[in-house]
């Protein structure tokens, strides 16, 4: 299993966009640029998940556009892009645009999509967990193929996050393709999610060493960060949802980052 030895810890946060008004979530993701967070997330949904079902709520990419406007080094990302909202060409223009409205600083995450309201809702096909999966393995492709056709091109490489661990499709998937993969759980799950992971790199012919790890995390550092980092973890993800965002913890996990990586 890969140890992920050379990479540095890095610190996220998901700003979940609901129930606050548009004002909260700029002013958060410029709160969490100036706390040194390394990456702010937001979600590709159009209702809340948590609290009030018909809450405010706002759209995922758009608001990641004027994010890249409004800060400066934070870099960004959906966690993550819903594959069946966007034709797969559009998606990658418009993640090359907020790479070059921010100056290089889009991570492109994209998943396979789950929340059933959404494709209802906006009149979406819904499909199956397996359907859904297999259009996100057909749909990649298309997205690398025209980011190597736009004009201008992108300002670097832009990396691309998958989200998910399923053991037979989903990790398969971020083998192929992933620059970074995104979890969830405790060390013992994540542990065996690497491991396959790790299996589908060999049976793929990539280096497990390529893929980022990346999990989300909500305890103190002491508590998760020692078990996850032991097992090549160097993305650690934590959760702030509105309208009332809660950056308690996010001054330890930012002091722990910076203790590790001057280990």
């Amino acid at each position: 299993m890969t140890d992920g030895a050379d990479r540095p810890v890095r610190i996220g946060v998901q700003i979940q966009p609901q129930h606050a008004e548009w004002a909260q979530i700029r002013d958060t993701a410029l709160m969490a640029e100036d706390k040194g967070v390394d990456v702010a997330f937001t979600w590709d949904h159009f209702y809340p998940l948590h609290g009030e079902p018909d809450g405010k709520h706002f759209e995922c990419w758009t608001m990641l556009a004027a994010w890249a406007e409004a800060t400066s080094r934070i870099e960004i990302a959906p966690l993550v892009t819903c594959n069946s909202y966007r034709n797969p060409e559009l998606l990658a223009d418009m993640a090359r645009t907020v790479d070059h409205i921010s100056g290089g600083r889009i991570i492109l995450g994209i998943g396979s999509g789950w929340f059933e309201k959404d494709y209802d809702e906006y009149g979406y096909p819904f499909g199956t967990a397996g359907s859904r999966l297999d259009d996100l393995a057909m749909s990649l492709p298309r997205i690398e193929a025209r980011l190597g056709k736009l004009n201008p091109q992108p300002t670097r490489e832009i990396p691309l996050l998958i989200g998910g661990g399923g053991e037979k499709k989903t990790l398969r998937i971020v083998a192929r393709h992933a620059d970074i993969w995104h979890g969830f759980g405790e060390a013992e799950v994540v542990e065996r999610k690497l491991r396959i992971l790790d299996e589908w790199c060999d049976k793929e012919g990539r280096d497990p060493d390529a893929i980022e790890r990346s999990i989300s995390v909500k305890d103190d550092p002491a508590a998760q960060g020692p078990a996850l980092h032991a097992l090549g973890v160097r993305l650690f993800v934590l959760s702030a949802g509105g309208p009332d965002y809660d950056f308690a913890r996010f001054d330890d996990w930012v002091a722990w980052r910076d203790q590790m990586n001057a280990a």
